[in-house]
């Protein structure tokens, strides 16, 4: 992580300074790429990539950035991860609306997952998203910052105010005991 907070970049950007609006944006992209990769499904990618929604929130966060609402060292993750889902749910519901064209005939074997292997992961999506509402608000953001944003401990340990490295470590060790438990079927 830089050694400046997000939370100073945010200020000085939000006073104009476009070089910490740019070093706001090489933090959180990747996370947020990393992040939001695989929650849009295949069939609404036809043209639009998971990217692109990830590079429109940004833009539409940082457009309208001197309205933004500073509370803390994390809240612009989590505010623009927020934006990358509701961009995501508009792109879902935008892609149910419209036909759909099919190219190719229905004998041609399909590189797809069969209809049962979607289920089957988005059963498992499911119970890892209601295993992670369970949780309390540390913990979640705890999971996840280490497993969907790939932080580092260091970075969960200011991220969560925990004393050390080892505290995050824990902390996410905890957390993860508790969503493994509840994703496993009765």
């Amino acid at each position: 992580m830089d050694p400046e907070s997000s939370f100073e970049l945010i200020e000085r950007a939000q006073a104009g300074d476009e070089s910490a609006l740019g070093l706001l944006l090489a933090r959180y992209l990747p996370r947020l790429r990393r992040w939001a990769s695989g929650r849009l499904p295949r069939y609404a990618r036809e043209m639009t990539d998971t990217d692109d929604l990830v590079q429109e929130a940004l833009l539409g966060t940082f457009r309208n950035f001197d309205t933004f609402d500073n509370r803390g060292e994390w809240a612009l993750q989590a505010y623009l991860r927020r934006a990358v889902m509701n961009r995501i749910r508009n792109e879902l519901e935008r892609v149910s609306t419209r036909p759909r064209v099919s190219e190719f005939p229905d004998t041609l074997p399909s590189r797809e997952p069969s209809p049962l292997e979607q289920a089957v992961g988005a059963e498992l999506f499911q119970r890892y998203e209601t295993a992670l509402e369970e949780l309390s608000g540390a913990e979640r953001e705890a999971v996840i910052a280490r497993l969907e944003l790939g932080c580092s401990y260091q970075e969960i340990a200011t991220l969560l105010e925990k004393p050390s490295v080892d505290a995050a470590r824990m902390t996410v060790a905890r957390a993860l005991a508790k969503v493994a438990q509840a994703m496993t079927p009765s």
